[in-house]
């Protein structure tokens, strides 16, 4: 599919799944594409505060002044990772179920505000027992997983929002594709990229048609 000429700019914001196929879906998207994501500071000590994170690090992104500076155009949407990790001596999630959806509610009153087009990217699977085989220092359950998941797609349904399923795309790839305890592989990195470029530009076709 060939890319409007007036594809407005994509703006990421999500965890190192993101960041792993951030580079793929820029080159499949095309040089003509204004693509951007969230960045360490310049003067950054830890490169990981590229890293969305959870859920509460993403509105905090999005109430910042970085986050007030994303250009209008598509916001690529993701986080549920980090939330529900399980950390040593706890019962619960690093981010409560509940909380969570309030953080996405928070963080789509903060899209709307600017006017970003908001598309949601469903996490990506984790396969627990090789999470909690390769990564002893804290856990991530399948179980939580989908019921995250599941909260997201009913906050994403109430408001509208479209959702590009990177959960379904990726699950052909498991176990063999993941290469430490959650990431994956330059290819399934590159399919993934591929994947939601093709969501983007055929998501803007759609918009561009509606308003002729």
């Amino acid at each position: 599919m060939t890319v409007p000429a007036a594809l407005p700019s994509v703006f990421v914001l999500g965890d190192s799944i993101s960041i792993h196929y951030g580079p793929y879906l820029a080159e499949a998207l095309g040089d003509g594409v204004r693509y951007d994501r969230k960045r360490a500071p310049e003067d950054a000590t830890a490169p990981d505060q590229a890293n969305g994170g959870d859920s509460g690090q993403v509105l905090a992104y999005l109430r910042s002044v970085a986050g007030r500076a994303i250009p209008s155009g598509f916001l690529l949407l993701n986080c549920g990772l980090h939330d529900i990790k399980v950390h040593p001596g706890a019962d619960s999630c690093q981010v409560p179920l509940d909380r969570y959806e309030s953080n996405l509610e928070e963080s789509l009153r903060c899209g709307a505000e600017r006017a970003l087009q908001v598309i949601w990217v469903r996490t990506t699977p984790v396969v627990e027992a090789l999470h909690r085989a390769r990564s002893p220092g804290f856990d991530r359950r399948e179980a939580d997983l989908a019921a995250y998941n599941a909260r997201a797609d009913r906050v994403m349904g109430r408001h509208g929002i479209p959702m590009v399923d990177l959960y379904r795309f990726t699950l052909p790839f498991l176990p063999g594709g993941v290469v430490d305890h959650v990431h994956f592989g330059v290819e399934v990195r590159r399919l993934q990229g591929t994947f939601l470029a093709g969501f983007i530009q055929g998501r803007w076709s759609g918009l561009t048609e509606a308003g002729r």
